[in-house]
């Protein structure tokens, strides 16, 4: 029987929402990496956060999560302004990138219990004993990080993304490195984690993903915000209906809101805000 996933111990959430951005802007050596960004995330939500190769979607996750210095714009995460509480914004997310980053002298056990430290998670222990058997990583709690997979990495990056019950969740290319059955149990945390009001910002090329994990879609294409809003408004906006009446699929959507954004005829940023 597979055991329950949802947080153990559920911080309250936000009246309003998770994640706020407002006129968010990152520029590198005078290049305009992402250009006045605006969108709420409400709890439970599961934004899809797609765009084509440097559409700016790493640098706008990066940005909101306090990793970047944005050049300016207004970030809060579950109420906590970013530039003026950025331990209590932190303390309310977590962001996993495309490639984790561990400590590779330290155990798989020692990175659950230096994130415990850091995010001062009371008796850590269940909840991490939980994480390990959910994502198959109990065997390995006493392995290196240097000797795991690619995908006991991530899986190990999860773990320690969810320990502390964050509020909203960034996923950068999650299912990477992961096999069939992880990449199972990945979705199913999702679902369960949204489920019980955690807010997901999940960036990815997989469209099947987005498609069949988020409620809402977020596309970007030279840092600029093409659209936002739900996947049925998103495939009624670019896909249209087909001849057999029914709708195009999210990689028309795609196709089409980025096909010709870059050029002088480029449609006006679509969507609700």
């Amino acid at each position: 029987m597979t055991e329950s996933f949802e947080p153990t111990s559920t911080p309250p959430q936000p009246d309003g929402p998770v994640v706020s951005v407002r006129g968010l802007r990152k520029v590198y050596d005078g290049l305009v990496a992402v250009e006045a960004l605006d969108f709420d995330l409400l709890p439970g939500q599961v934004l899809g956060l797609v765009g084509p190769n440097g559409a700016g979607k790493t640098t706008s996750m990066r940005a909101i999560c306090g990793i970047l210095p944005p050049t300016a714009g207004d970030i809060r995460i579950a109420g906590h302004d970013l530039a003026t509480d950025p331990v209590g914004a932190k303390r309310r997310l977590a962001y996993v990138p495309d490639d984790p980053k561990l400590f590779d002298a330290l155990t798989v056990w020692e990175h659950l219990r230096f994130t415990a430290a850091a995010y001062r998670v009371a008796d850590f222990a269940p909840r991490a004993e939980t994480l390990l058997n959910r994502f198959e990583l109990a065997p390995k709690r006493d392995a290196l990080a240097q000797e795991l997979s690619r995908g006991m990495r991530q899986k190990l990056a999860i773990c320690c993304a969810y320990l502390h019950d964050p509020a909203a969740v960034f996923l950068d290319e999650p299912l990477t490195g992961l096999d069939p059955r992880g990449i199972r149990t990945m979705k199913d945390s999702i679902r369960e984690r949204a489920a019980a009001g955690t807010a997901f910002v999940v960036s990815s090329h997989l469209l099947s993903l987005i498609e069949d994990l988020c409620t809402g879609l977020l596309i970007l294409n030279r840092g600029k915000r093409l659209f936002f809003g739900g996947l049925a408004e998103a495939r009624s906006e670019f896909a249209g209906t087909g001849p057999d009446g029914e709708s195009g699929t999210l990689e028309e959507v795609f196709l089409r809101a980025t096909e010709g954004a870059d050029g002088p005829d480029a449609p006006a940023p679509r969507g609700g805000e």
